[in-house]
């Protein structure tokens, strides 16, 4: 039998009252926000209250290869830049790819097991959210970011930002046809940039990676709803790089 899962929670000094059983009123959840689906190891602080989100701290690095090594850090800096504490967050919000292998897990154990030990919820937001949500201003926009193996992840959004395709993986070209078979006129990401060429689309200068705030806004609803929290489960649309070798090989012939 699986065991209920944690309802948010107002941090520390925040007021408010219960609207009902399962419903926050006029309350202000403090919301730590991960995602490691890209090159971009982001960690954030954002207040989720009836009006709005907002951000409170903000960290981001861009290393592909240190996902492992930022991401702590990251979260222990945005909770001192916010003066705040881990007992005073009320819920966790995290990218869930789609991503290579390794960086993506980084995020989601790093999320799920504060979660468990806080006694909170979590919630996960497709990353590529992060990235057409915000770039869609009345237009069909394609959102990729790079896959690697000369590869995207990606996902086209309507004008109003909802996605109507992916996330899927595939070659640029692959990508660039079914984009523009849903009318989108623009590209935004890193994948974007990385192959712009083949894309033959303009590529928006931002967001580059995924928007945390953003990734916030998106599981909002279900924040103040006092939605159970969820299981973290990663999009990764392939699979590791790095494969189980099945025999040993002779090193000499």
């Amino acid at each position: 039998m699986t065991a209920p899962q944690p309802k948010p929670r107002a941090f520390a000094g925040a007021t408010g009252w219960w609207a009902g059983p399962g419903r926050l009123g006029w309350l202000t959840v403090l919301v730590l926000v991960v995602d490691s689906s890209t090159p971009a190891v982001t960690a954030a602080l954002v207040e989720v209250s009836a009006d709005g989100v907002a951000s409170r701290a903000h960290r981001c690095t861009v290393d592909a290869r240190a996902h492992g090594e930022l991401l702590a850090p990251q979260v222990d800096a945005v909770l001192a830049d916010a003066d705040a504490r881990p007992r005073d967050l009320g819920a966790i919000v995290a990218g869930l790819g789609p991503g290579p292998f390794t960086g993506l897990r980084v995020g989601l154990v790093t999320a799920a097991t504060m979660g468990q030990v806080l006694s909170i919820p979590t919630y996960g937001v497709c990353s590529l959210d992060g990235i057409g949500y915000p770039a869609a201003a009345g237009e069909p926009v394609l959102a990729a970011s790079d896959a690697r193996r000369k590869e995207l992840y990606w996902a086209v959004y309507d004008g109003a930002g909802q996605r109507i395709i992916g996330p899927e993986v595939s070659t640029p070209a692959v990508a660039a046809a079914r984009a523009r078979e849903q009318g989108a006129t623009v590209a935004v990401g890193d994948g974007a940039h990385r192959y712009a060429e083949t894309l033959s689309l303009p590529v928006r200068v931002e967001p580059r990676y995924p928007d945390a705030t953003v990734l916030a806004l998106l599981a909002a609803e279900r924040i103040r709803a006092g939605a159970p929290g969820e299981r973290l489960t990663p999009l990764y649309l392939r699979r590791p790089d790095a494969v189980v070798a099945t025999g040993r090989k002779p090193v000499l012939p």
